[in-house]
């Protein structure tokens, strides 16, 4: 019985299955258009690897948002705002040419708002990015020790507070991230990076006291899990960082309607 299973694994041919997937799919274009469905980007995924092949591309920008976000989420979780801005800057350096480097579920949203992703893109980033976040703060919390209390930053009168610096600090990120790395006018450039680890490192400064400056749902969710923040109010900075990014998405619209 178990030789027959055998030879019926050894016969399938797991690399045309994945081309198959892919051909029909599109999904190694990062500026198409095609809107895949969830089932299809887990597929995807999930074949990409078990047999990777010279077309799995889409299996490189997701590895590579795992990365980014992983050392995002340890820098922050070990080093505040200047550990994230930092960790953030190299790898964005290290990772921008493959996947775009967002590490970040919320410049994903604003990128797809502007149309420079589609939504099996955004999807699958999505993932790789809440995994890359989940298991950095395992790794902060289990092999480095280092963990919070789980209390909540933000005070129950200043939920207000909260969710307007959230927003207005997701906002500035993904309204840099459009300009100097999607735009026409500043295609090319090699200040991106600064630029955008940078607007982190000032957003923390500045209003980073009101509600923790998480700006990025993949951070709050590794910082919850590792007990900096506390999961009763994991809904401020889902909300804050979202809205944040889907309103620099459309001021970038309406700021550039040529550029598309």
């Amino acid at each position: 019985m178990q030789s027959k299973i055998w030879r019926g694994l050894s016969d399938f041919d797991f690399h045309k299955t994945r081309d198959k997937i892919l051909s029909k799919n599109k999904f190694d274009n990062i500026s198409s258009k095609k809107q895949l469905s969830f089932q299809k980007v887990f597929k995807l995924f999930l074949i990409s690897w078990i047999c990777p092949g010279p077309k799995s591309t889409s299996m490189k920008k997701v590895i590579t948002e795992f990365i980014g976000t992983f050392f995002l989420v340890m820098g922050a979780a070990l080093g505040g705002g200047l550990g994230a801005a930092l960790a953030l800057m190299v790898m964005i350096y290290a990772g921008g040419h493959i996947s775009g480097a967002h590490y970040n579920p919320a410049v994903s949203l604003a990128v797809w708002i502007r149309g420079k992703s589609s939504l099996g893109d955004m999807l699958g980033y999505w993932m790789s990015q809440l995994a890359g976040g989940i298991l950095a703060a395992l790794v902060v919390a289990n092999i480095f020790g280092v963990e919070g209390e789980g209390t909540c930053i933000i005070p129950d009168d200043e939920t207000i507070r909260g969710i307007a610096a959230e927003m207005l600090g997701t906002f500035a990120l993904a309204y840099v991230v459009l300009n100097v790395a999607t735009a026409k006018g500043t295609a090319g450039n090699s200040f991106y990076g600064i630029a955008i680890a940078g607007t982190v490192l000032a957003m923390a400064t500045v209003i980073g006291k009101f509600s923790g400056g998480a700006y990025n749902p993949a951070v709050a969710v590794g910082l919850s899990i590792q007990k900096t923040f506390c999961w009763s109010q994991i809904w401020i900075y889902l909300f804050g960082a979202f809205a944040g990014a889907a309103v620099a998405a459309f001021v970038f619209k309406f700021n550039n309607p040529d550029d598309n």
